[in-house]
């Protein structure tokens, strides 16, 4: 890494998954304000984005940072599908037969779910909403867990691309983090969703993580590679105890520092480039021919809370605990305690906790700050130029010296050598982080 650029990647920074970020959420955004969101998106007819979120797993990883706990027993989950079946249909009464384009679900660990159960969700959208029109159908799983009756089942509804946790497949390392799977474990996983017809398979791997070295890391991109998954996420491990208290039992000490962590990441980089892989914005790789490869190439790449898609929804209807809507109008964000969003769905409310209305200020440095993480460049001229972002550009003197950003005339530019560092660039347009006490993972 270059020495300018080190007091930068130590910088906490948000991933930008939406702009302004969660912390800035405020409960004046209510059930009542997103009915009225969620009827317009209705009116306008235009197909929508779902997001399930299932807040259970089987285990807890010591690295997560979603919201989920641990379900050793039938009867939370159970009662849990009941509500999610009721949100569902509180949901359409506000939106009418609205068509749904993309179904994401996410956790947790969506396979958590029993078939049965999977049938009775999917049969509460079906008759909640047109799904005629799904595009896409991705769900998250934990391959130590999948069985060949809840592939049959995701199959069986169309489900066209899964995620697989994988993180890494060193032994030392899956200890320390508390996730024992072998890679014969994800091998077959993998090999039972292609032998059903589920072709889009895509693996989550991390760097960052506790006595993992360089060597650790690009091992672990070369057995990944090998298995031949159509997409990969590469995200650097965030250590936040004070915000996600189970990574209290990772032990520090053993983190990578700085400068390993970024060799980390060329490292996985430089494997997964020789193997064929595209890379795509900050942390994602794709064949050629990938939907998501096709979008970053067509400049028609997005980023929300998955990360990068392709998804040209404007509106991403969240159901479940702790689901985010992300909406022209802004974010609505469910009640993250399960029994206090349960008790909301029981009495006929939309279980929405807190939110956020945005201003046409905040669509524009939205805009900006989406376009520079998924194009690494972006033309001031339709915003007005950069006269109208003289704070911005003033925070951007920094960086541009270094090299971190070309500033020239409207047009910004991240050279391919710093974009590593894009989200430094994307905060000098972050009106609401330069006032805001929360605290975030590091750049890099």
């Amino acid at each position: 890494m270059d020495e300018r650029h080190i007091a930068y990647a130590e910088r906490n920074l948000p991933r930008y998954t939406s702009y302004p970020t969660a912390p800035h959420f405020t409960s004046a955004v209510t059930g009542a304000v997103h009915a009225q969101w969620l009827a317009d998106a209705g009116a306008r007819g235009d197909p929508v984005s779902l997001y399930l979120h299932v807040p259970f797993c089987r285990d807890i990883c010591w690295y997560c940072g979603c919201n989920t706990k641990a379900a050793r027993r039938r009867e939370p989950v159970a009662n849990y599908v009941d509500t999610l079946r009721a949100e569902i249909a509180l949901i359409a009464a506000a939106t009418g037969r609205v068509a749904v384009k993309r179904i994401h679900w996410g956790g947790g660990t969506p396979n958590i779910l029993a078939p049965a159960d999977f049938d009775a969700i999917f049969a509460a959208l079906h008759d909640a909403f047109d799904l005629s029109a799904r595009a896409e159908h991705a769900i998250e799983i934990d391959p130590r867990t999948l069985t060949v009756a809840q592939v049959e089942t995701f199959a069986r509804h169309g489900v066209t691309r899964v995620s697989l946790g994988v993180q890494d497949f060193n032994a030392r390392v899956q200890e320390a983090i508390g996730r024992i799977q072998p890679a014969e474990t994800v091998a077959r996983a993998a090999a039972m969703l292609r032998h059903a017809g589920v072709r889009g398979v895509s693996f989550d791997l991390m760097y960052g993580l506790p006595h993992q070295g360089v060597t650790e890391a690009r091992d672990s991109a070369r057995v990944a590679a090998a298995m031949a998954p159509d997409r990969l996420s590469v995200f650097g491990y965030a250590h936040v105890p004070w915000f996600k208290t189970r990574q209290r039992l990772i032990d520090p000490d053993a983190l990578p520092d700085l400068h390993v962590r970024n060799a980390q990441a060329d490292a996985i980089a430089e494997v997964l480039r020789d193997a064929g892989y595209l890379e795509i914005g900050l942390d994602h790789f794709a064949r050629a021919d990938d939907s998501l490869a096709i979008a970053a190439r067509d400049g028609a790449l997005r980023r929300n809370f998955q990360g990068y898609v392709d998804d040209d929804c404007d509106t991403l209807i969240g159901i479940g605990a702790s689901a985010i809507s992300s909406m022209p109008q802004g974010y609505a964000q469910n009640s993250a305690e399960v029994g206090q969003w349960a008790r909301a769905v029981a009495s006929g409310v939309l279980p929405v906790a807190r939110g956020y209305a945005l201003t046409q200020a905040d669509r524009t440095h939205r805009d900006i700050i989406e376009r520079l993480l998924c194009d690494f460049e972006v033309d001031l001229g339709p915003y007005g130029g950069r006269a109208a972002f003289g704070e911005a550009m003033r925070a951007l003197e920094g960086p541009a010296r270094d090299g971190l950003a070309v500033c020239a005339d409207d047009r910004i530019l991240i050279p391919p050598e710093a974009r590593r560092l894009a989200r430094v660039v994307a905060n000098a347009f972050d009106a609401h982080h330069q006032h805001s006490p929360a605290r975030h993972s590091r750049a890099v």
